[in-house]
């Protein structure tokens, strides 16, 4: 199947690629991960006037959406300018709450996720992403109950990406649901979750790629740029043909929104990007390790996107669950 974005969705991309460009993203990142947040919630503020969290969010609870295509558009531009913040977790908290039976917790949260007045963090598993600033902290303990949680008392625990700031979720707090439906609304949210990364991360992999082509075209060796040299070409051929494969994949799952489809994308787009990363940091040499080089920021996000909302494994073993229809082999 070949597919294309239409005009306005290929005009959004370009709105948010502009809007992005123009807002000095790696300084934002850097404030970020000082757990100084003044820029990142103005940028915040902007994502959301565009329409991004809307996206996830019915026009019932006055939202845009559900529009996952959109979202996958709008989540690559979000990752290929490395934005911060709990950008995935605000999706998936808007998936979760508009899943269950009850309206009443959606009714009370979703205006402002959609607004952008409020961000949102979910742990479904130990940690939840930026829980020191996110106004709405939600956690699903055990298999059927979420309750909205307090702020975090304790220290973030260190990531691999100083951008991505984890926190155990205290125990406490009012309990919003119960039950099969909280079960059935998780694994609608993993979805959306697994979806919004995989774009993440193709972005991330494309802006690895495009600052690896330039850097190869400017560092001279024996006279000559290195990306004349054959090996280095084909390096960076491998990492586009793995990226490139992994976009139609993506859209395609945001098209049928299905466990089996989103888990081979977020596996596609998260390995491409991190072979994109490895290649660059080869590349680039010494000073792709230093942290005061900005490549550093799309490496280590390339890193923990690929094992953030599903491991490699994890995905693929959902895969092989869609594919067999759930029969033992």
């Amino acid at each position: 199947m070949r597919f294309l974005l239409d005009t306005e969705q290929r005009a959004f991309a370009d709105t948010l690629d502009t809007m992005l460009t123009a807002a000095d993203t790696p300084a934002v990142v850097r404030d970020w991960s000082r757990g100084e947040h003044t820029s990142g919630r103005a940028l915040w503020r902007r994502v959301a006037e565009a329409g991004v969290f809307a996206l996830a969010v019915p026009e019932a609870y006055e939202g845009l959406g559900p529009r996952p295509v959109e979202l996958a558009v709008a989540f690559v531009e979000l990752g290929r300018h490395a934005v911060p913040g709990p950008l995935v977790e605000t999706v998936t908290t808007a998936a979760l709450l508009t899943a269950l039976d009850d309206t009443g917790p959606a009714k009370r949260l979703l205006p402002a996720l959609a607004s952008g007045e409020s961000t949102a963090t979910l742990a479904v598993g130990p940690y939840a992403l930026d829980a020191d600033l996110a106004d709405v902290r939600l956690a699903v303990s055990g298999p059927s109950e979420l309750r909205l949680t307090p702020a975090p008392g304790g220290p973030h625990r260190p990531s691999l990406d100083p951008a991505r700031r984890l926190f155990s979720p205290p125990p406490g707090g009012e309990i919003l649901a119960t039950g099969p439906q909280v079960t059935t609304a998780t694994a609608v949210a993993l979805t959306w979750a697994r979806l919004a990364t995989a774009a993440q991360a193709l972005g991330v992999g494309l802006a690895l790629l495009d600052r690896t082509v330039t850097y190869v075209k400017q560092r001279v060796q024996f006279g000559v740029p290195i990306g004349s040299f054959q090996a280095v070409k084909h390096r960076l051929a491998d990492a586009k043909i793995a990226l490139e494969f992994a976009r139609p994949l993506l859209l395609g799952a945001a098209l049928t929104m299905t466990e089996r489809d989103v888990a081979a994308a977020k596996v596609m787009a998260c390995e491409a990007a991190y072979t994109t990363a490895r290649t660059a940091l080869q590349l680039h040499g010494a000073i792709g390790y230093t942290a005061e080089y900005d490549l550093s920021l799309w490496l280590t996000k390339a890193r923990a996107l690929r094992t953030a909302w599903g491991s490699p494994d994890e995905c693929r073993a959902a895969l092989l669950r869609g594919l067999s229809g759930d029969r033992p082999w």
